[in-house]
């Protein structure tokens, strides 16, 4: 009796780790959102984490921690459990500009996150304010050097993927703007159409209604090839600024220590989600490209953003407030 005894214990413990790991997901998913409500990053959270939902089987819920330039929502998931639970909707921008803005936060898209899939690739709009008599990217460069510090640049905070693209312009095009860094880009915007602050480099899905109604007049946009949803714009390359090229990729990020496992399953989630023609669709209409990239290739552009907007950061001397 000793012996089976024993034998079971012994069967017991074999297969103890299998049973301490219920399958992955057993319970609702969080997904922080690193900025306000309205923005590009939170419209792209809600949009994968509905279609989540359905792939994974539980609830998949947006939490929106702002501040800080997105590094305050960022701190908090890698400080978080490594489960699989508490997940990022990431900017590449913002995210790779952390080490060199905010040192002492300490955080490190590479060291500090496990990739999971890019899910869009957002270009930025350069719009300004219809009060001014500007309708051109050379018109505001002549308007900007006639008058250096008196047009004002609004973003959604220093260091934001909006903010930084703005310092590429200025260094670029040798102009001077004025930098009023808002909390979201609602507020933003709405100063800029009240004709309180004269311009913006905007990601395009926040900025498309307002352009489209008119009550916005976009000048170019900042990727290599013109945007879908803004055809008739060219880009800044084309607007004549050499070597110009400024775009965030969205993707999911988790803290670094979560098992594979759980990433694999998150992984399969989102590919199969973003085959979806619906989904697809609705980046498209929100004036993003669907980019569906693997973890990968998601992690070597954050490796490369790291290293474009960290000479932007200190050639510009930006220091957060």
């Amino acid at each position: 009796m000793n012996k089976f005894f024993a034998w079971v214990s012994g069967l017991m413990l074999a297969a103890a780790p299998f049973l301490s790991h219920a399958a992955y997901p057993e319970k609702p998913v969080k997904v922080v959102v690193p900025f306000a409500p309205g923005g590009n990053i939170d419209l792209t959270a809600r949009l994968i984490a509905k279609a989540l939902t359905n792939e994974l089987g539980q609830p998949v819920i947006v939490e929106n921690k702002p501040g800080a330039g997105g590094l305050i929502g960022a701190e908090l998931v890698s400080r978080s459990a490594p489960d699989g639970y508490t997940l990022l909707l990431a900017s590449s921008g913002s995210l790779s500009a952390a080490p060199a803005l905010f040192p002492k936060m300490n955080i490190d898209a590479t060291r500090d996150f496990k990739t999971s899939r890019a899910l869009t690739t957002v270009p930025l709009v350069l719009a300004v304010s219809p009060r001014l008599a500007i309708s051109s990217v050379d018109a505001l460069i002549e308007y900007a050097r006639a008058n250096p510090g008196k047009l004002t640049m609004a973003s959604t905070g220093i260091g934001t993927s909006n903010h930084l693209a703005g310092e590429l312009f200025q260094r670029i095009s040798g102009v001077t703007f004025t930098h009023v860094p808002y909390k979201g880009s609602s507020q933003a915007l709405n100063d800029i159409v009240g004709g309180q602050v004269d311009l913006m480099f905007d990601n395009v899905p926040t900025s498309l209604g307002f352009i489209k109604a008119g009550t916005l007049r976009g000048l170019a946009v900042t990727s290599a090839r013109r945007s879908e949803a803004l055809p008739e714009l060219p880009t800044l390359m084309e607007a004549g600024i050499a070597g110009y090229e400024a775009s965030t990729t969205t993707g999911i990020v988790m803290p670094a220590a979560t098992p594979d496992d759980a990433a694999q399953v998150l992984d399969q989630a989102m590919s199969k989600a973003l085959e979806s023609p619906e989904l697809q669709a609705s980046f498209l209409q929100m004036g993003a490209s669907p980019a569906n990239m693997s973890a990968g290739q998601f992690s070597a552009v954050l490796q490369s953003e790291q290293a474009k907007w960290t000479k932007v950061i200190v050639d510009a001397n930006v220091k957060p407030n």
